[in-house]
């Protein structure tokens, strides 16, 4: 199918913003404070994949539920929104909630994140695609610039060079480097028609970015870590300028920590500025309250995330004690190598959990406590002991 850039969006009324609730539960806590980075960012960013029926049904999107989590994110200081044309509506739907809160919320104060190249049905990296993508996305949200743009999820269109496609990759740093095309001795090779569709669609960010003026910061996004790392040196070797961010989602959890051991080789070898991580709860594995057959990962590894939430009802029999340990735990990781950690967030309630989660990292030593250590070794354990843990499932 062909993405028609121009086709009439659909309609997400709200209605007058003094007719939606602004009870207590839209006030932040002030008990609890979201800190920044070293870069700026707030240690949480608000991912909205959940402003769409990937992760809600219809009822929720369209309602007014969306407009006060993102007011309340706004009001704890959470202030930048990671959104893509690839989750639905989303981006129609914070266009619109952001729009209704401007007087309280102007567009400075607030930054604005979306992607380009993969849409519901299809990828398309053309140039051209890529420029229609950023003017239709504007209009949706409302803005005449964006912060950051991603291209989104690169390793489907890039050349695939990996040792295997799905285990622990980070031998791609050392002794394996050269299987995954990371030797330095390989940096300039010949690219192939793949990673060349790659270059064309960064060349044409860093265009909009350096003379058209709509694009502030580049990045690319996507999941295998050893990809977006060969990629991001190819962009600074073949365009002569890095890209300004890599995000990969997945990889500073649980079940898998490895963006620890390659964070640094983004900067080292790459020029990247920043380094994001996504998906502290690893695309709803470290929630199981319903089937995970539809979750690239293998059965090994769903089979364990499941045994973790059982066991996890010791702790807290609300269902809740498996993600909260992924949050926390996600967030004193990226705490300690410095990243910034995007979080998709449905409610208030998970708003105001994200932060608290956060609270208990930076600010009440809950990393140190003897309790917190075991539950993290004992949901550790259940995928070391059947291998898993640190395992990159191969992309779908």
């Amino acid at each position: 199918m062909v993405v028609h850039f121009d086709d009439p969006d659909p309609l997400y009324p709200l209605p007058p913003l003094d007719e939606i609730p602004d009870d207590d539960a839209d006030k932040p806590n002030d008990t609890y404070k979201l800190t920044t980075t070293s870069n700026g960012f707030p240690a949480v960013i608000f991912g909205t994949a959940t402003f769409s029926r990937i992760y809600n049904d219809a009822d929720h999107i369209s309602g007014v539920t969306p407009l006060r989590a993102a007011r309340l994110a706004l009001r704890y200081g959470m202030n930048v929104f990671d959104t893509a044309p690839f989750y639905g509506d989303a981006e129609i739907i914070l266009g619109n909630a952001l729009r209704a809160l401007g007087r309280e919320f102007p567009r400075d104060s607030y930054t604005l994140v979306t992607k380009v190249g993969r849409y519901p049905t299809e990828f398309d990296y053309a140039p051209e695609a890529i420029e229609s993508s950023i003017a239709r996305s504007l209009r949706r949200l409302h803005t005449n610039y964006f912060d950051i743009v991603y291209l989104h999820d690169v390793e489907f269109i890039a050349d695939e060079k990996l040792a295997r496609r799905g285990g622990n990759h980070v031998a791609a740093l050392g002794e394996e480097s050269e299987q995954y095309g990371l030797n330095e001795s390989q940096e300039d090779e010949a690219y192939t028609e793949k990673d060349h569709k790659v270059l064309s669609a960064v060349k044409k960010l860093f265009e909009l970015r350096d003379e058209k003026g709509v694009i502030k910061r580049v990045g690319i996004s996507g999941f295998p870590l050893p990809t977006l790392l060969r990629i991001a040196i190819l962009i600074q070797k073949r365009l002569g300028k890095p890209v300004d961010l890599v995000m990969s989602y997945c990889h500073l959890t649980l079940q898998n920590s490895t963006l620890e051991q390659f964070k640094s080789a983004f900067g080292a070898r790459a020029g990247v500025k920043q380094v994001i991580a996504a998906s502290p709860i690893a695309m709803a594995l470290l929630r199981p309250s319903r089937s995970l057959d539809w979750h690239p990962a293998p059965l090994e590894i769903r089979e364990a995330a499941q045994r973790a939430a059982q066991v996890s009802q010791e702790w807290d029999a609300s269902g809740t004690g498996l993600p909260d340990l992924a949050l926390q735990y996600t967030f004193a990781r990226a705490r300690e190598i410095g990243v910034p950690v995007a979080v998709g967030l449905s409610t208030l309630e998970e708003v105001h959990a994200s932060v608290k989660a956060w609270h208990e990292v930076d600010a009440e030593g809950l990393t140190t406590k003897e309790e917190w250590v075991a539950r993290v070794k004992t949901v550790q354990d259940l995928f070391r002991d059947v291998q898993m843990l640190d395992y990159s499932w191969a992309t779908p």
